[in-house]
């Protein structure tokens, strides 16, 4: 295998590590909190898309509690994001045959 065959190789692996962290990118996640009374979606970016809360805390009075499960949420929809992310791009590792637990990108 000559230089330009490696290179070639690289420009590939290249390309479809763009692609890989695009999907990632535009991926929606749903954080929850309150066993699934608050619902926050967020992107592979970490942008807040949607804010479902169940009416039944509308009635309550609590502020600070509302306020409490929503951030609750966003935290939840965090680490999904970034559990999610580090699964995809183990995968996209073994794909390429690197070593598990090589780190990408290098």
């Amino acid at each position: 295998m000559g230089i330009g065959d490696l290179m070639k190789q690289a420009q590939e692996m290249q390309a479809r590590l763009k692609e890989a962290q695009d999907s990632l990118a535009r991926t929606r996640i749903v954080g929850e909190s309150g066993a699934g009374l608050v619902k926050v979606t967020l992107s592979g970016k970490h942008e807040a898309h949607r804010v479902e809360i169940d009416q039944s805390l509308m009635k309550s009075e609590d502020r600070e509690v509302l306020e409490d499960l929503v951030a609750a949420a966003i935290n939840d929809a965090v680490r999904r994001i970034e559990t999610n992310q580090k699964d995809q791009m183990s995968k996209f590792g073994e794909g390429l045959g690197l070593p598990p637990g090589m780190k990408l990108p290098f």
